[in-house]
């Protein structure tokens, strides 16, 4: 296994990574820059108020692109392991 193998390897890893994970975080940060507005508008400084609905769009997030991130996430370790013999051996 040579550095250039074990880079590509990497390097496709944090680039699933980061698209699997992208929606959710930006739905969550989308979510969150929302409520923080409406905090300093109303000036309600409430723990909860920004916890909650962060942690509903996360879940309702999951449930829409849940079966897509599960399926990258599935296509990417088939191939890391397919790529398994010609790496060893």
């Amino acid at each position: 296994m040579d550095p250039q193998q074990v880079l590509t390897i990497s390097r496709d890893g944090l680039l699933t990574l980061l698209t699997v994970m992208a929606p959710l975080v930006l739905v969550v940060l989308a979510v969150g820059l929302v409520v923080s507005i409406f905090q300093a508008a109303t000036q309600i400084n409430e723990q909860t108020l920004s916890f909650v609905p962060k942690l509903l769009a996360a879940f309702a997030t999951l449930g829409v692109a849940g079966p897509w991130m599960l399926s990258t996430l599935v296509n990417y370790i088939q191939q890391v392991l397919q790529m398994i013999p010609t790496v060893v051996g």
